[in-house]
């Protein structure tokens, strides 16, 4: 037990919370503790019963059973894995702007859900999250099951085609990629490498919250290109490296 409770404290802070919460809450819905029925992400409670906390629990209640008890381990594992490595990789000492992804995410993932009548939501933001982290390690070479190997971006797509295989929905695979893009195209495409506005920044409240850990200015990323072709002349050339990539089921 000692050992389990050493690798839990060692799980970043954001994401040790939200796999706990992961565990919790469909925990709770399976021994009855609460009836899933108030888990579930139903339009007209939230919103003509003012049940507010229904987005919350959708976001963290997976229905347990024999028929998704293997979908469900299998996305808690990409929530472990994926998220640990974007909180201490590319988001290393910025809890805050962490956050804020997560919380841009979801918000997006809670309106879609609304209008499409989605129920449940756990697994579009562990899909954005996974979409972010592949795109920030883009030509980095995977390994999958059955020892196929390709390049980091094409990863949300495959595994997409591999929840559907063992039971899960496209609609749900899609809709947390897409999410995924916005967020990586408004915070680092546009602005970053295509010189455009910077449409996303982190609250200050955040900040207060959850203060960087190192010293510096928020924000991170690469400079638009012109920018990069003029530091290169200086410094004599060199590429911006985003951090070590990972093979899938790396620890």
């Amino acid at each position: 037990m000692s050992d389990l409770g050493d690798w839990f404290r060692s799980i970043p802070l954001i994401t040790r919370y939200w796999f706990a919460g992961s565990i919790a809450v469909p925990l709770i819905g399976k021994l009855g503790l609460v009836s899933p029925v108030y888990l579930f992400l139903w339009p007209d409670a939230f919103i003509n019963r003012f049940q507010i906390w229904r987005p919350i629990t959708a976001t963290f209640f997976f229905p347990v059973g024999p028929g998704t008890g293997f979908l469900y381990l299998v996305n808690l594992y990409f929530l472990y894995q994926y998220s640990s490595r974007l909180e201490t990789g590319a988001f290393d000492g910025r809890p805050a702007d962490y956050m804020f992804m997560l919380l841009f995410n979801w918000i997006c993932i809670v309106i879609t859900g609304l209008v499409m009548d989605m129920q449940l939501l756990m697994i579009p933001l562990i899909m954005s999250v996974l979409y972010v982290w592949a795109q920030l390690n883009r030509d980095m070479i995977v390994s999958f099951w059955f020892g196929t190997r390709f390049k980091a971006c094409y990863l949300p797509w495959v595994i997409l085609g591999f929840n559907y295989i063992i039971g899960g929905s496209v609609i749900n695979e899609l809709i947390g990629n897409l999410v995924g893009h916005l967020y990586f195209f408004l915070m680092f495409k546009y602005p970053m490498d295509l010189g455009g506005r910077n449409f996303l920044s982190t609250p200050q409240f955040l900040y207060r919250w959850l203060p960087n850990r190192r010293g510096g200015v928020s924000g991170f990323g690469i400079p638009p290109a012109s920018m990069r072709r003029a530091a290169e002349d200086q410094q004599g050339g060199g590429r911006h490296n985003w951090g070590q990539g990972f093979r899938l089921g790396d620890q």
